[in-house]
């Protein structure tokens, strides 16, 4: 969506969900708030969350591994 219009599907943009609110893209036109990047923000929130939502933050787990103690001190040898 852009001031100039919705550019996608004829002309038909679809007003952000419940989810996106909060989000940096979704910005407010004379008809109501839509996402500036995705013209149809329901489909974006279907199988969860949306990659282009700027205000959900995705937490990368990182398992430590085991190091053997043997290898360490060998490694720390060279």
């Amino acid at each position: 969506m852009t001031n100039q219009g919705c550019s996608y599907n004829g002309g038909i943009c679809h007003q952000i969900v419940e989810p996106c609110e909060g989000c940096n893209r979704s910005g407010e036109f004379t008809t109501g708030w839509y996402c500036t990047a995705c013209p149809e923000p329901e489909v974006k929130w279907k199988n969860g969350n949306c990659n282009m939502a700027s205000h959900i933050s995705t937490a990368s787990s990182s398992a430590k591994t085991k190091i053997n103690p043997l290898k360490a001190s060998k490694r720390g040898m060279r």
